[in-house]
């Protein structure tokens, strides 16, 4: 099981942050960086109160064993979250694997590492679980992002398809 553990990342600029895992506080704070970009504000709804579906959501992630809904924090200012979830496959020998999901970084703390570190955690996390890979999707009208990832050695190795359903 991934460790709950907090890890102390420290900053030239800001106080340390922590990366840990996200609690019922963090969710109003989540959201609003989910619809904090061009894509996310067409499909996100961050008002207050939050609408029921995402505390529906937080509940059974946080209750799913599987499920690591992680942030980066600085006192009680939420600045990154990301979403790995533990996938049990019966390819690769019926190896796990570990998709990350959600990746989010405020944009008042973009370029200080925060994103990196809280990716290296996914990184390690995947590792120290068994997991053969980890893997992500990312919307190619983000290239900063794929140019990111690719940094980490994520490899563009497959072409991504989905099917959305209205409603």
């Amino acid at each position: 099981m991934v460790s709950d553990k907090t890890e102390t990342t420290e900053e030239a600029d800001p106080p340390p942050a922590l990366i840990r895992q996200a609690t019922r506080r963090d969710l109003e704070a989540i959201v609003a960086m989910l619809a904090d970009d061009p894509l996310g504000a067409q499909r996100e709804d961050p008002r207050r109160p939050l609408p029921q579906a995402y505390v529906d959501a937080f509940a059974e992630i946080d209750g799913d064993a599987k499920q690591h809904l992680m942030v980066v924090a600085a006192g009680d200012n939420v600045l990154g979250v990301l979403q790995l979830t533990l996938i049990p496959y019966l390819t690769y020998r019926g190896r796990r694997r570990a998709l990350v999901e959600g990746v989010r970084i405020a944009k008042v703390a973009r370029g200080r590492g925060l994103g990196r570190r809280l990716m290296e955690w996914a990184i390690d996390a995947a590792r120290r679980e068994g997991c053969h890979l980890i893997q992500l999707t990312t919307d190619k009208r983000r290239p900063a992002a794929l140019e990111f990832y690719r940094e980490l050695g994520f490899v563009d190795s497959h072409e991504g398809m989905k099917l959305h359903f209205d409603g």
